[in-house]
């Protein structure tokens, strides 16, 4: 008789693949994560057009590249994985998962894996299109573009697994996913570039969580960053990503509320 053996990766994988299945059946959620953050960066055009972007050093597809990116981040991993952990909570999926091999964290990256692979693939089609339509040139420091968005993926799906902990149902994700997205989108450099604000607000503002993400992918294609402004971004990103670790392993909930 021989014995099964599984490894974390692979009970991981087996996941992601059911959750992926998942995923194709659920157009609200393919809405969420694929077109929405595909269909905004267009709406935002008018707006970069009546900004003085070149006092900055910036272009309006240095505005609109990083702004892509982290609508991809708010609206294509964080949004959409607060609703598919909810709704696998209230379903008592996660419960019963629980029940088995699986671990805790593993249970938590299997299901966010598909839209963390979602949200990647997004982004080399958003930097690909920046770059034939807006004359985006090449990134002079290529590594931090990517270090920032991996790191946003990263973020995101824990921020997504705490936000998950405070909602109670699918419906009510819409709420509860509201105050992130609306102060990422307005204060975080995603509409309006931190360059263009006074420094002392910039500098406050550098600090809230999706910040360091668009500083260190903006970064990566003008090579204006310094060492020390890449290593404050980072330093700033894996403390949030920390404190959303935290979060999770106190207060995330396994079973439905009630």
């Amino acid at each position: 008789m021989s014995i099964v053996t599984t490894t974390p990766a692979g009970r991981m994988g087996a996941l992601a693949r059911a959750e992926f299945t998942l995923l194709g059946r659920s157009k609200a959620t393919i809405v969420a994560a694929v077109l929405v953050p595909l269909a905004l960066p267009f709406s935002l055009r008018s707006v970069v057009d009546g900004m003085d972007v070149e006092e900055a050093g910036l272009s309006v597809g240095l505005v609109l590249l990083p702004a892509a990116i982290g609508f991809s981040l708010l609206f294509g991993v964080y949004g959409a994985l607060v609703g598919i952990y909810t709704a696998r909570r209230e379903e008592l999926v996660l419960k019963r998962l629980r029940t088995g091999e699986l671990r805790d964290v593993e249970i938590l990256c299997g299901a966010a894996l598909p839209i963390g692979a979602t949200g990647l693939v997004q982004s080399l089609v958003l930097v690909a299109g920046s770059t034939a339509l807006l004359d985006v040139p090449a990134p002079k420091a290529p590594h931090l573009a990517a270090l920032g968005l991996l790191l946003g993926l990263v973020m995101c799906a824990a921020l997504a697994a705490v936000t998950a902990a405070l909602t109670r149902t699918v419906e009510s994700a819409q709420v509860t996913t509201l105050p992130l997205v609306m102060i990422s989108m307005i204060l975080s450099g995603v509409t309006v570039p931190l360059e263009l604000l006074p420094d002392a607000f910039a500098t406050v503002c550098g600090l809230l969580p999706l910040s360091p993400v668009i500083t260190l992918v903006r970064g990566g294609w003008t090579g204006s960053l310094s060492m020390y402004e890449a290593l404050g971004a980072l330093v700033t990103a894996l403390a949030w990503t920390s404190l959303a670790v935290f979060a999770v392993r106190r207060w995330f909930r396994w079973e439905p509320r009630r």
